[in-house]
């Protein structure tokens, strides 16, 4: 296994100017932690590199996750150097780098999506990648102003959500909206149906808001169907759009089953 030893090494150096970027559209992603190298593993393959603790990488899960490795993609440092590379208070003494793929949204979704239309928190936008990839969706489309699918916060909201999903950033929903060939659903408190009396077609385009302002009026003159969640909160005016995600969603999920009576 390769040896950094000095941050004046010019791999780390390189490491750390990654780190230091995290989250940009097409540069590398660092992964923190055991779970979400593994999940890269599983789904994607070899990483880039892998960097290891040198004085932990005796420890099970780590030498588990080393011998499923290609020994020249394996690197180690002092703890010292791998804490300054990770995002974590809590290291887990390993650390990926890999190259999410770029990837064009297709001229025709045929499929089930979701839009993000500048969801900002990233633990909001990380659960609802981790319901989409639950709930069957294979495709989720980031406007402009939603937090970066690929951040450290979100791939660790995501639990490794992110490597079962085709993911699109910084894309133009009103244009999309403009050609789909499917109903384009947002969940809005105007002028909507109740999510669990509306019959929601097999396949949709979901739209999920802001969490203050809600969806864009034009997207939401688009929609071909507003639903909303009725409850029983009071004076709550809405739930958090992670719950009303995974509501909706699962909701179609339902009425989708053989046998189901809406």
């Amino acid at each position: 296994m390769k040896l950094i030893e000095s941050r004046a090494n010019p791999l780390f150096k390189q490491l750390y100017k990654w780190q230091s970027s995290a989250g940009r559209r097409g540069e590398p992603v660092l992964l923190d932690g055991i779970n979400l190298c593994e999940s890269w593993l599983t789904a994607k393959g070899q990483p880039t590199h892998a960097i290891f603790d040198m004085e932990r990488i005796d420890e099970p899960g780590l030498r588990q996750l080393i011998e499923k490795l290609n020994v020249e993609v394996c690197i180690s440092m002092p703890g010292t150097l791998l804490r300054s590379l990770t995002s974590v208070d809590t290291d887990q003494g390993v650390l990926f780098v890999v190259q999410p793929k770029v990837n064009t949204v297709p001229l025709r979704l045929k499929d089930s999506v979701v839009m993000l239309d500048r969801i900002q928190d990233p633990g909001n936008v990380g659960a609802i990648l981790r319901t989409c990839a639950a709930a069957g969706i294979k495709r989720v489309l980031a406007a402009t102003g939603t937090a970066s699918l690929w951040s450290p916060k979100v791939l660790r909201s995501g639990q490794g959500a992110h490597f079962a999903l085709q993911l699109h950033e910084q894309v133009d929903l009103l244009a999309i909206a403009t050609s789909l060939e499917m109903p384009l659903v947002v969940t809005t408190l105007d002028d909507a149906q109740d999510l669990f009396t509306t019959k929601l077609p097999a396949q949709c385009a979901w739209v999920f808001g802001h969490e203050g302002q809600g969806v864009d009026a034009k997207l939401l003159t688009r929609a071909d169907l507003k639903v909303k969640i009725n409850h029983e909160l009071g004076p709550i005016e809405s739930l958090n759009v992670t719950a009303a995600a995974a509501i909706c969603l699962f909701e179609q999920r339902r009425q989708a089953m053989p046998g189901s009576s809406s």
